[in-house]
């Protein structure tokens, strides 16, 4: 039998793409033969059972090899039977794993520990403050870049062709001050998130009063013309509800850059969650700051490779943006970031090439750390967008 899955599973594959193969009617007949060839020699009785239910030793086998191949498989659509109905159980399983692995909480809106990342927020805390060379000629080293600006979740992969330091370096992130209207768009997928002593019903006090406070940081003090959308995506029926954050964000930004076609920055503002014994602060001009860290997703994972359902086009700009992000803030603030998380879904950052997703703190954080953290974090997006 350890033989023969393999073969009738080739047998399933053969079968599957007749109908897109000038050849399929020699791989249809070959696929049956191998059918009839395997019933007969390692399922004697099935023809009986199976008929008695009305279904095919085909129909059977094709269920039990696709239950058996790896959702990689399904996702990147390789064979073309899928229905419209199974594509959208698959879009809607991915896109809800997507919101459940940036930052998972449960329905209380407790944070479910993720091991790998509270393992990158404890060494954040331990290396606080640390100056770093950011010399183009220690840059250029994959080595270097990747064990002092990144944490590479164990789920995805990348490569010193995609992390080109130099490369990505040379990118382009000025905006256009010559032309009128907004240039920055900040809101929230996350907006119930909270902090130590965030008071309930006073919004300036969560995440949403953050991105409020940065907007007008970056409009009044630095002249970059901001936008802050309050719209709520993890709140259904009035329970805390993440499943389908990313997807109910996405139309309505999509609209609000459509209307404003001079944005050309996009910010998801969240919340980090971590351990309840980990802090993420340092100090900066004197002030308790609390930590951030820039947040890509590569729209590749280890076990499915590319996600063409979540594709995005921007991926190398966005890595552009935050490396830029992160060695402007190395350079004027040490130890304000941690290190760069790349992540394997999308999180809506295809919407445009200067595109964000930033955790700044952490639930263990104070109001007034969180404040202090969006004063450098508007000066570092000025450093980067203007100068």
């Amino acid at each position: 039998m350890i033989i023969a899955v393999p073969v009738c599973i080739l047998a399933v594959y053969a079968g599957m793409h007749t109908h897109v193969d000038p050849a399929g009617k020699v791989k249809y007949e070959l696929s049956e033969m191998l059918m009839e060839e395997a019933q007969q020699i390692y399922l004697p009785g099935f023809a009986y059972t199976q008929g008695s239910r009305g279904s095919s030793f085909r129909d059977w086998l094709t269920t039990a090899a696709m239950n058996m191949m790896p959702l990689g498989t399904y996702v990147e659509g390789k064979s073309d039977i899928h229905t419209d109905v199974e594509d959208k159980k698959t879009y809607e399983m991915i896109l809800a794993q997507q919101a459940n692995d940036e930052n998972a909480v449960d329905e209380n809106g407790r944070l479910i520990q993720n091991d790998e990342k509270d393992a990158q927020n404890e060494e954040a805390v331990q290396t606080s403050g640390t100056k770093i060379d950011t010399s183009m000629e220690k840059l250029k080293s994959f080595e270097y870049l990747v064990g002092n600006f990144y944490v590479i979740d164990g789920g995805t992969m990348t490569s010193a062709d995609e992390l080109n330091a130099e490369k990505l370096m040379a990118k382009d992130m000025k905006i256009d001050q010559k032309s009128d209207g907004p240039k920055v768009l900040i809101y929230h997928t996350h907006s119930q998130e909270a902090f130590a002593d965030s008071k309930d019903g006073d919004t300036s006090t969560t995440i949403m009063g953050m991105g409020d406070y940065l907007s007008k940081l970056l409009s009044d003090k630095y002249g970059i013309q901001t936008m802050h959308h309050e719209g709520v995506y993890d709140l259904v029926d009035g329970k805390l509800d993440r499943s389908k954050a990313y997807q109910l964000a996405e139309p309505e930004i999509q609209k609000i850059l459509e209307d404003n076609p001079s944005i050309e920055v996009v910010i998801d503002l969240h919340r980090d969650g971590v351990a309840e014994g980990t802090h993420l602060v340092t100090e900066v001009n004197g002030k308790p700051t609390a930590q951030i860290m820039f947040f890509n997703g590569l729209s590749r994972t280890k076990a499915n490779g590319n996600i063409d359902y979540l594709k995005n086009p921007y991926i190398e700009d966005n890595l552009a943006f935050s490396l830029q992000m992160q060695i402007s803030a190395a350079n004027k603030y040490p130890g304000f970031t941690r290190r760069i998380y790349l992540r394997g879904y999308r999180y809506n950052m295809h919407l445009k090439p200067k595109t964000l997703l930033i955790e700044a703190g952490a639930q263990t954080n104070t109001v007034e750390e969180m404040r202090n953290a969006m004063e450098v974090l508007a000066d570092t997006l000025d450093n980067v967008l203007t100068k």
